[in-house]
């Protein structure tokens, strides 16, 4: 979805721990970020990224509501928050533009 709005994907992760691996070799702009992941949340994973040598913009994203999370979303320093049934490219532009 993302790379038919425009976007250029540049890597994947299947777990928190992999997601900062991944984001501290490949440095991108931003990161779309799943609260739920296998071993460390989303909230944990925005904070540890805000602080990296090189931090990326972070959307987080759930199939729940963001109402749902208080205010962890914001605590996380993430940029925003957008529900998967809200997810698009237009979304994202919002919040990162």
């Amino acid at each position: 979805m993302l790379e038919a709005e425009g976007y250029e994907v540049v890597g994947e992760a299947a777990d928190g721990a992999e997601a900062l691996q991944a984001s501290e070799q490949l440095r991108p702009d931003f990161v779309l970020l799943d609260v739920q992941l296998p071993d460390i949340n989303g909230f944990e994973v925005a904070r540890q990224l805000a602080v990296s040598a090189h931090p990326p913009n972070v959307v987080l994203t759930s199939s729940r509501d963001g109402a749902d999370y208080g205010t962890c979303i914001e605590e996380s320093r993430a940029r925003g928050f957008v529900p998967k049934a809200e997810l698009s490219g237009a979304a994202l532009t919002l919040l990162l533009g």
